[in-house]
């Protein structure tokens, strides 16, 4: 039965908490103190959570009742209440419940834990450092295109033209999950296309002659160095994939009879196990290895350790030698 405001406050302390509960999750906590306090208990992903709504008489039933309504509105739209009030205490600005800097650190906890760290870490930072001391306290539905545009530029200006432009990505990305959960009504990023100057074209280093990439491999076939660094070399050529998921293969990863490496989805950019079909000549390397690094953790560990795996710059070099 809903509490009615005399109920409320006549309630007395007992010897144990006391709760009162109104509806909807939302309930009136009394302490053997004295104390009166508006909680309310929800669940999200699965899990049972409570948020406080203040003290009685400073929230009366209607405010607190008005403030469950607000937060079951979140829910409907798959935000965490409480991980939002965190993202609004960490912002700290006028209005901040919409602000741009709480909605990106809601966006950010969202879909972050599925991202590779280092990936992650180079968004957050982006987004301190040159988006949120400029809009980061405004209001997200204030934000017009050109006052985003007068943002990027400032990046623009130091010269960091694929910043800018990454920046702007970001952007685009809480701009259209306020969209979605009905914070914003659009997303100003798709104003700004042509706006900025356009990124520098980089090319990586490739052999795309055959001719040089028989040349190529009939080097790392004759290098002379290390065996852990040339069996490196070798089946790089065979399995396509990143350097740093060959440098820090695990033997347990390796099914050799089956002909198949199983790279674990925390090792992925995607976050999803890959599988990696090997060839004959790939299994006669890895063969040929296991001897000398079998024993271990790593396939390739690194040359004064076998608890880390090789460097990034050990392939490398030995490539540079060619």
């Amino acid at each position: 039965m809903p509490l009615t405001d005399i109920a409320v406050h006549s309630a007395k302390p007992q010897a144990k908490t006391v709760r009162l509960f109104d509806g909807g999750g939302l309930y009136l906590e009394v302490s053997p103190a004295g104390g009166k306090w508006w909680r309310w208990k929800y669940r999200f992903d699965g899990k049972e959570k409570r948020l406080s709504f203040g003290v009685y008489p400073d929230v009366s039933l209607k405010s607190a009742r008005d403030r469950r309504d607000d937060a079951r509105k979140l829910l409907a739209n798959d935000v965490d209440p409480g991980e939002q009030r965190k993202a609004i205490k960490a912002a700290k600005g006028d209005r901040a419940a919409n602000s741009f800097e709480v909605i990106a650190r809601e966006w950010f906890a969202k879909l972050s834990p599925s991202w590779a760290a280092n990936h992650s870490s180079k968004i957050l930072r982006r987004l301190e450092r040159d988006i949120f001391p400029w809009i980061g306290a405004r209001p997200m539905a204030d934000i017009a295109a050109s006052e985003l545009l007068s943002v990027l530029r400032r990046i623009e200006a130091r010269g960091a033209i694929e910043t800018a432009h990454r920046a702007s990505q970001n952007c685009g990305q809480v701009f259209r999950y306020a969209v979605a959960t009905g914070r914003a009504e659009r997303d100003p990023t798709g104003d700004l296309r042509g706006a900025l100057a356009p990124a520098r074209e980089t090319h990586l280093a490739s052999i795309v002659e055959p001719k040089a990439i028989g040349e190529l491999l009939r080097a790392i076939d004759g290098y002379e160095g290390s065996l852990v660094i040339k069996c490196a070399l070798r089946l790089a050529p065979l399995v396509f994939v990143r350097p740093g998921e060959l440098r820090r293969a695990e033997w347990t990863e390796f099914d050799l009879d089956g002909a198949d490496w199983r790279i674990p989805a925390a090792r992925m950019k995607m976050r999803e196990q890959h599988i990696v079909s090997l060839s004959t000549q790939a299994i006669e390397v890895m063969r040929e290895l296991k001897p000398l690094t079998g024993h271990g953790q790593y396939v390739f560990p690194g040359a004064r350790t076998n608890g880390r795996p090789m460097s990034e710059n050990t392939v490398n070099a030995a490539l540079r030698r060619f």
